[in-house]
């Protein structure tokens, strides 16, 4: 086992001078690096052919256990909740408003030192008259401690979702993370192109906007997958490529639905550095079979619920009454997270630390010997000591002109765009 950053003057300077503004406001006494999601994008880039778990966390088992496994490996990671997960119409008790709350209080409780940026995940624009609300939004969510931040604005046409993209960046605070998306995730159907990633992030570059990451539809799907095809590896490298020149990392979205083999392809062929995990999580810490990445293994439909892992066996037999009685079948077990989180906290502790110890451990296998992210914290803390910030600054630097980018030439522009987006995705991990 590697050992990890203890409390010594590097870390304690890292503290002091990697931690941003909103943090250090909320959390002035905290000993927990939480960090912009810049820092975790730059780290996976220095040490090359690797990336780090985005961990979804729907529960508070989730959040602990993907902390413990990266102090484990030392690795720098992310923990993010989604719009649809956390938001004001969320399916799970924790949201976008408490997840920094909850991690820093978690870190200081367990002594994680290694580096961890918390990211809203999918904040999704699904329409222009979302634009205008998510502005105050989005500003709310960094006073509550996010780092980080992913706007999803591809279900719209192209040309639309450049534009809400271009609005809302003022919004963000300069040295917060930042993700984009292309393509609307949803599968096998409507796969991302290297046109349409382009025109997005050329757009963007012209109006000094630069992303850490770009999510594509590039095969994957969100929630409980029935096999495993899914990423298209070649597909994902050959975009990359193509965006090259505008030094934006890849984020892999829907990772729980790929094996082992095809996400170390991502690893050592793409310019992937963050990738997204959430339905896994939230099945080990129920203590529900699932395979060697993570779907849960059915019985004639249903789940197998493994005896003395997760949850009680008669909060098990509760749960299931639930759903039977709201009609909750497959992946929207997910609407399980917000009714029972109080339930599973009331538990003995024997029970509650198997919850997260088992997430723990699945963790660690991605990000050792999967996601080769062993270490990475390191890299973040050198990377704050060199910057003597909290901001290490934009990979990237402007290369279009913006007067080739105004909103009649990017119409005008995206007439040109052969898109696909197949049918209505489903946009949870």
């Amino acid at each position: 086992m590697t050992k990890s950053l203890n409390y010594s003057s590097d870390f304690t300077t890292a503290l002091d001078l990697g931690r941003p503004p909103n943090i250090k406001k909320l959390f002035p006494n905290s000993k927990a690096l939480l960090v912009s999601g810049k820092y975790i994008d730059h780290a996976m880039l220095l040490k090359k052919n690797c990336m780090t778990i985005a961990a979804n966390g729907r529960n508070s088992f989730v959040i602990r256990g993907a902390l413990a496994a990266a102090q484990r490996a030392n690795a720098a990671i992310i923990i993010e909740i989604a719009r649809s997960e956390g938001g004001t119409n969320a399916y799970c008790a924790v949201n976008l408003w408490n997840i920094a709350r909850l991690t820093d209080a978690f870190m200081n409780e367990l002594g994680i030192t290694i580096p961890v940026a918390i990211h809203a995940d999918h904040f999704g624009i699904k329409k222009p008259e979302d634009i205008e609300p998510a502005k105050t939004e989005i500003v709310s969510l960094f006073d509550a401690g996010i780092t980080s931040i992913a706007i999803d604005a591809s279900h719209m046409p192209d040309d639309q979702n450049l534009l809400a993209n271009i609005e809302l960046y003022p919004y963000i605070p300069e040295w917060a993370g930042l993700e984009t998306e292309v393509g609307e995730i949803k599968g096998k159907l409507g796969l991302s192109t290297d046109q349409e990633a382009l025109f997005l992030i050329q757009g963007l570059n012209a109006h000094n906007i630069f992303p850490n990451w770009i999510a594509l539809n590039n095969g994957t799907t969100h929630g409980i997958e029935a096999s495993d095809t899914g990423i298209n590896v070649e597909l994902t490298a050959q975009i990359h490529r193509a965006l090259s020149k505008y030094k934006i990392s890849g984020a892999q979205h829907g990772t729980s639905g790929n094996n082992s083999e095809r996400l170390r392809e991502i690893v050592a062929k793409t310019r992937t550095t963050k990738a997204n995990v959430a339905t896994a999580l939230q099945m080990i810490s129920w203590g529900l079979k699932v395979n060697d990445y993570g779907n849960a293994i059915l019985d004639n439909g249903s789940f197998i619920k493994q005896k003395d892992r997760g949850v009680s066996e008669e909060m098990w037999e509760d749960m299931l009454a639930y759903a039977k009685k709201n009609n909750l079948t497959g992946g929207n077990f997910k609407n399980l997270n917000l009714p029972f989180e109080n339930k599973f906290l009331s538990q003995p502790k024997k029970i509650r630390d198997r919850m997260a110890k088992d997430v723990e451990e699945f963790v660690y296998g991605l990000l050792t010997r999967v996601f080769n992210a062993t270490d990475t914290a390191r890299f973040v803390i050198d990377e704050i000591l060199k910057n003597k910030s909290h901001d290490p600054g934009f990979k990237a630097e402007r290369i279009e002109r913006k007067n080739d980018w105004t909103k009649e030439k990017i119409m005008q522009k995206a007439l040109s765009i052969t898109t696909d987006k197949g049918l209505e995705g489903d946009f949870d991990d």
